[in-house]
């Protein structure tokens, strides 16, 4: 049975990012093993996939020392386990594990790339990363752009290695499930308490964002934005700040704390009862891969309001699903915002095309297959 090594900088990724997925490839004659960063989630993840898990102690941060010791481990686990296929996610992970998998000798690397830190870089830390994604594909057989945009993106800003560049299917690395992300599961009297909880009327129309809580995610300018509209419009924030990493500045800060019809409720295991009571989402991302969260928004029936960027501009078409605005452009997002809250049809019209177009498109079934059969094929 061929083997096949997934890897991940931090856990998460493997619990989020590509829940169900590794489970469905050992049900199709491929043995998988993962390795990441420790974290609560490495649990999970070996209890719902039935993988064997092994723990690489990896950093988020450009650490030459830890990264060093990090390679020598993953270099030891190749050593030991002979996978026939290496299989890495996100830019860390991608560097030690490809690199470590050329210097073993494996003879299928494959490198998935989603939002890259590079799009968004500049100066020293442009040309870090830059130098780095290209070590990566150097040592990747095959490269996985999760959408049309990044892969062009990519033949541009490195077409030294363009031809190792493929989509998986129409995009995304893992698709959604359809069948969890469905607004006929929650029950009506849970979601007229849960507004109730949050205080928002019933007539009131409720925007929402999903994601980290940082600038990259366009929450200054959706606040802007926000405040300008009319009072009756409420915003929920589900997510984490990132203040370690990307902190978010002290006056956004405090208006999310002190506006009566901004809800910042934290992080959430399960987003679906607050897209539910919701009437929009609202996505101003900076840069993304394949952003799950609007495939998510999308199949519980939601029109979506998203920025012009890879992703985002594949999975939501203008005037069919929902709207797009310029990155970075405050007015614009107001403009979107208000639309949507003035015109009600417009809102339902939105709506009804959203969920068929994720079921058609970008289902974790037919994500699955496609990968399944890429890798039959090598």
């Amino acid at each position: 049975m061929p083997k096949i090594l997934r890897i991940t900088t931090v856990p998460i990724s493997l619990n989020i990012l590509l829940k169900g997925q590794l489970a469905h490839m050992q049900q199709n004659d491929f043995e998988v093993i993962t390795a990441s960063a420790d974290g609560p989630e490495v649990e999970e993840v070996v209890k719902r996939e039935g993988v064997q898990h092994h723990q690489i102690d990896f950093t988020r941060t450009l650490s030459p020392l830890k990264d060093l010791k990090a390679l020598f481990q993953l270099i030891t686990l190749i050593r030991k386990e002979r996978p026939d296929i290496v299989h890495t996610h996100t830019p860390k992970a991608g560097l030690l594990g490809m690199l470590a998998a050329k210097i073993c000798g494996v003879k299928l690397r494959m490198h998935t790339v989603a939002g890259m830190p590079l799009m968004e870089a500049t100066g020293n830390l442009k040309r870090i990363l830059t130098f780095t994604e290209g070590i990566t594909y150097f040592c990747a057989d095959h490269v996985y752009p999760n959408s049309y945009q990044l892969k062009s993106w990519l033949e541009e800003h490195f077409p030294k290695y363009a031809r190792k560049f493929k989509l998986i299917g129409k995009g995304s690395s893992n698709g959604i499930s359809s069948a969890h992300f469905n607004p006929a599961l929650i029950e009506a009297a849970s979601l007229v308490k849960l507004r109730d909880q949050l205080k928002i009327p019933k007539e009131a129309v409720c925007f929402i964002f999903v994601g980290r809580l940082v600038s990259d995610k366009g929450i200054h300018e959706l606040i802007d934005a926000f405040i300008g509209l009319p009072f009756d419009a409420h915003l929920i924030l589900v997510g984490s700040y990132e203040d370690d990493r990307e902190p978010v500045d002290l006056e956004t800060k405090c208006l999310i704390q002190v506006k009566e019809n901004i809800h910042h409720v934290g992080f959430q295991a399960d987003i679906r009862p607050f897209l539910a009571i919701a009437d929009v989402f609202v996505f101003p991302s900076y840069r993304e891969g394949f952003p799950n969260v609007v495939l998510q928004a999308a199949a519980m029936g939601l029109p979506s309001i998203v920025s012009n960027i890879n992703g985002c501009n594949e999975i939501i078409r203008e005037g069919f699903n929902g709207l797009i605005v310029p990155v970075k452009d405050e007015d614009s997002l107001k403009w979107a915002m208000e639309k949507l809250l003035d015109n009600e049809d417009l809102r339902v019209q939105l709506a009804s095309n959203a969920r068929a177009s994720v079921q058609e498109n970008y289902d974790q079934l037919f994500v699955w297959q496609a990968l399944l059969k890429e890798y039959q094929s090598l």
